[in-house]
């Protein structure tokens, strides 16, 4: 199931005041929950921020955070890099295109995604990159061009050659 996960009344608090002094990783997640964010998108950040893999029941159970919508889960998309995961023309044309990305939309703010995008070492591991890229120019930027960033991302993709 993907659930939307909000902020309760207690965990707005807890940002203000941190009277319970959460493990760093626990509030960073507590940070990102936003009402816009599914289990599936917060969980693939958890190893990012350090936070235990199950951070997202910890604060719900302390009461500071609640499932405010969502549904069944869609069938996961197939990869658009699954079978070329190795092509080392499309590691790099995905890896010029996202640090540059960094560089244009988020500047100096990019600099941690830009060490993650450095840790890649392959196309599949770019493309797990991208929702939290999405996030970043949404953030730093606007949604509409975090969506057409994606956009372009993907038509990228589909229009590199597969090698024969």
């Amino acid at each position: 199931m993907a659930y939307i996960h909000a902020k309760t009344a207690a965990g707005r608090q807890e940002i203000e005041d941190r009277a319970r002094r959460l493990p760093p990783g626990l509030r960073s997640i507590l940070l990102m929950v936003d009402g816009q964010r599914d289990d599936d998108e917060l969980t693939g950040m958890l190893p990012g921020l350090r936070a235990p893999d199950d951070a997202l029941e910890q604060l719900a159970q302390m009461g500071l955070i609640e499932i405010t919508g969502g549904s069944l889960a869609p069938a996961a998309p197939r990869a658009l890099t699954a079978g070329r995961e190795q092509d080392p023309q499309l590691y790099k044309q995905l890896y010029d295109w996202m640090s540059e990305s960094v560089r244009k939309h988020l500047g100096l703010k990019g600099y941690f995604m830009q060490l993650k995008i450095e840790r890649c070492t392959d196309a599949s591991g770019l493309e797990k990159l991208w929702p939290e890229m999405a996030a970043a120019v949404s953030k730093a930027k606007s949604p509409a061009l975090a969506n057409r960033w994606l956009e372009e991302t993907r038509a990228l993709l589909l229009n590199t050659p597969q090698p024969a």
